[in-house]
């Protein structure tokens, strides 16, 4: 029998997210560290992690939410005890009224659209996108600097006449990166809008800073804040989504079947198209409680689904003992771009979402049945 995280992991019902409440508050007090030490803000992206179940406890940490939409806003001040900021690359008409009504930043995505939406946006603070044209990665597709990108405000793109209307600027440019990143990047702001920053009340950092990740460089990120504070007396917003629930959530699946076709494989009850969506999207091989990559342990599986989908492949994993049926596998680092990204492709039911308490019990916050898959269609 596969050894699990916790006991319970054995018996509850499969599949389901379980978020880990002593690491969540283990990163939050990280976080919590950085914004006194720096002074700087910092906001839970709910695009990463919207398990609003927990808001409250987040709340006490940070010091607001930041969404990428209508619906995300509507969460933020609903659920989330703080500021709420919105960014969307393109506003319609329809959603403007409301969005000023629940936000307290609205960012904009172009010149374009700010001066199209600006009057309605009374008693917000107003920010613009910028685009620093610095890409500190590989990946395009996360890359919000790559060549021909939609996202932000280019240099020769930048209208001063904006200053009159703005409160501040945001870049996001990072995806799972550390501070030498920012630090490279806050380089590239200051040499194309230095002389602008002075005049702003507050710069948006964006997110993609893995801050809670053991080898992130705190000292630096803070080092980074003040210098930038005090040159430019500004306030200054990180916004991360990662980094709040990083390593503090598994997807807990069982083994429903084990196949042999050239190599032993394991059918489970949890999907990667449907429950862990980045793990095709990315691509990248998901952390496995007690398994190595292939080869390394003695018995090698290739972890797959239910789903008729031939490509819905985790991954080759390796174990000390051979998988039977009914084994509990722990799937880590599950809490992040998993509850938000999930589907119910091939009418697969969607995991349970549960909390394991400091104590060590366990809770079910949400469980989905046939109307949440029937509801979503016509």
């Amino acid at each position: 029998m596969i050894d699990v995280i916790s006991p319970v992991f054995r018996t509850i019902d499969t599949p389901a997210y379980v978020l880990d409440e002593k690491k969540l508050i283990k990163n939050l007090e990280i976080l919590k560290d950085v914004q006194q030490k720096s002074g700087c803000k910092i906001l839970l992206a709910q695009k990463a992690f919207s398990m609003f179940s927990v808001y409250p406890v987040i709340s006490g940490y940070l010091a607001g939410s930041t969404a990428s939409g209508l619906y995300e806003a509507r969460l933020g001040r609903e659920e989330f005890d703080g500021e709420v900021h919105v960014f969307c690359p393109a506003y319609k008409d329809a959603e403007i009224d409301e969005l000023v009504k629940i936000s307290d930043h609205i960012v904009f995505n172009s010149v374009s659209q700010l001066y199209k939406f600006s009057d309605k946006c009374k008693g917000v603070s107003i920010g613009l996108r910028i685009n620093p044209e610095c890409s500190t990665q590989d990946e395009p597709i996360y890359d919000p600097c790559a060549p021909n990108s939609r996202l932000g405000v280019t240099l020769s793109q930048f209208d001063e006449k904006v200053l009159d209307i703005i409160d501040g600027l945001h870049f996001h440019t990072l995806c799972e990166q550390g501070a030498d990143a920012l630090e490279k990047t806050l380089a590239a702001v200051e040499e194309k809008f230095g002389r602008y920053l002075s005049k702003l009340k507050w710069v948006n950092f964006g997110g993609g800073h893995h801050i809670t990740r053991a080898d992130y460089d705190t000292e630096l990120l803070i080092e980074l804040i003040r210098g930038f504070r005090q040159k430019y007396g500004v306030d200054v917003y990180l916004e991360p989504g990662e980094a709040i629930a990083l390593d503090a959530g598994y997807l807990v699946t069982e083994v429903m079947e084990i196949v042999h076709n050239g190599m032993d494989i394991a059918l489970l009850d949890a999907s990667a198209a449907c429950h862990m969506p980045d793990v095709l999207e990315m691509p990248y091989r998901p952390p496995l409680f007690l398994s190595e990559k292939s080869g390394v342990k003695k018995y090698t599986y290739r972890l797959s689904s239910r789903t008729c989908l031939a490509g819905d492949i985790i991954g080759d994993y390796s174990f000390d003992t051979e998988l039977e049926e009914g084994d509990r596998l722990c799937f880590e680092d599950m809490a992040i771009y998993s509850m938000v990204k999930n589907n119910t492709f091939n009418g697969m039911p969607l995991p349970d979402i549960a909390i394991l308490h400091n104590d060590g019990s366990y809770e079910i916050v949400k469980r989905f049945g046939y109307n949440d898959f029937k509801e979503r269609l016509s």
